[in-house]
Order: structure tokens, then C-alpha cells, then sequence
């Protein structure tokens, strides 16, 4: 039995990465013969930083034992402290510094939209709502996934976006795929194609596309799963 371990972006609901874990399952049982368990860590509600994502998702490596780890969005940023040398397939995620040195949970240009968003008690609202609605609409155009998505969603506190996570030296060498769904981390999959690591473009895809097509997004995985000697 494959296991696999989805470490979602603290931003988003679990209930986010449901479909995408179905359809996972329905094709490691199809792709590689015999059943595999998929399940997704649990980030803690409203984190002050990141050091109490790392612990749960730590916490979840080392109790699920995946064989293989999957980060999306925000939650590539944890993978190299807490997969352990497990394989890893980044889904359109942010990476951590080159180097392992700190780096902001959130880029400059960002931090100074997010400042401006943040209520007076340092809270931000839910993701879906930092943009103009015609934008979300581009990132996410199914209304009914829309809705379902702001069902979940939880605030953040500005705070979780001002603070840093490192990674350890030589995180880069572990074994590593990339799938990119939309040019929203461009740079990150030059990084990868740099690297020399497996890499995969769904064309026409989106920064959520496995809310809207979670199987077309499963079966890239699983191929960079595959190049990873996983399956």
C-alpha cells in the first residue's frame, strides 16, 4: 500500500483538498495496482506564525508514515523541515529560500497589501476575500466551488505572513517534483527545472485547479510521482 500525504496551505480548509484525495486514491489503485491511502495534515486554526503548522504537519508525517508527500500553495514552505527525506511533488507551491536561510511566509509586495487589509486587531479576512471578485473569478471560476471554499475558510492574523521559516542545508538535494497549474510561482518552477528535478506544466490549469479538476490533477502527481521511484 502507497501512502500519501497531502500538506495543504494553512490559508485553505481541509475540506479543500477532499475531491483532489478521492480522486488520488481512485488512481494510485488504477495506475499502480493495489490500494493506497491518502490523507491531509491538519494546520492548526489561525496560526500566530509557522512554527505551530510545522509541528502538526510534523506530527502528521511521523503518526500517517507516507511514502510519498504532497504540498500545495503556502504549504511547500514546510515540506523540506517536515518530509524527512520523504519524496515530495510541490502542486504550484511556494518553496522555501534557496540557501535554507529564513524567508517571510510572504513576499514584500504582499505583506504591504495584506497590511492594508488587516482589521485592528491584526486579523486579515479569509484568502478568498483579499482580492476584487472579477480576480477570484479567474482563479477560481466554478461559483459553486467558490462558495464551498469561503464555507471553510478561516482568518489569519497578519502576524503568520510577517514571520520566517528556514530549511535545512542541502534541502534541495532531497528528492523533489514540480507541478505547476498556473504561472502564479513561475519562479519557483525555474528553480525546479534549474535543479534538475521532474517538472510538469498542466496547461490551461489554475492556482486551484484541483477544486475544479482534481483528477486531471491526480494523474499529473502520480506521473512525478512515478519519475520519483514512487508507485
Amino acid at each position: 500500500m502507497t501512502r500519501t500525504l497531502i500538506l495543504p496551505s494553512p490559508l485553505l480548509p481541509r475540506s479543500a483538498y477532499v475531491d483532489l484525495v478521492n480522486a488520488l486514491a481512485d488512481r494510485q489503485l488504477a495506475a499502480w495496482g493495489g490500494e493506497g491511502a491518502v490523507d491531509i495534515a491538519t494546520s492548526p486554526p489561525s496560526p500566530s506564525g509557522p512554527q505551530p503548522v510545522l509541528r502538526a504537519f510534523r506530527a502528521a508525517v511521523a503518526s500517517f508514515a507516507p511514502d510519498l508527500v504532497l504540498t500545495h500553495s503556502n504549504g511547500g514552505r514546510y515540506a523540506a523541515l517536515a518530509a524527512d527525506g520523504i519524496p515530495v511533488v510541490h502542486i504550484d507551491a511556494a518553496l522555501p529560500g534557496a540557501s535554507g536561510e529564513p524567508t517571510p511566509m510572504a513576499p514584500a509586495g504582499l505583506l504591504d497589501h495584506l497590511a492594508d487589509l488587516a482589521d485592528g486587531e491584526g486579523m486579515l479576512p479569509p484568502w478568498s476575500r483579499w482580492w476584487p471578485e472579477d480576480a477570484m473569478a479567474e482563479v477560481l471560476p466554478d461559483i459553486g466551488a467558490l462558495v464551498a471554499l469561503r464555507a471553510g475558510e478561516r482568518s489569519m492574523p497578519l502576524g503568520y505572513f510577517r514571520a520566517s521559516l528556514g530549511a535545512p542545508a542541502g534541502w534541495q538535494d532531497a528528492p523533489q517534483a514540480y507541478l505547476a497549474l498556473s504561472g502564479t510561482y513561475a519562479d519557483e518552477l525555474a528553480r525546479a527545472r534549474r535543479l534538475g528535478w521532474p517538472t510538469r506544466v498542466l496547461e490551461g490549469a489554475l492556482h486551484l485547479h484541483h477544486l475544479v479538476e482534481p483528477e486531471a490533477v491526480a494523474s499529473e502527481v502520480l506521473a512525478l510521482a512515478g519519475r520519483l521511484g514512487v508507485g
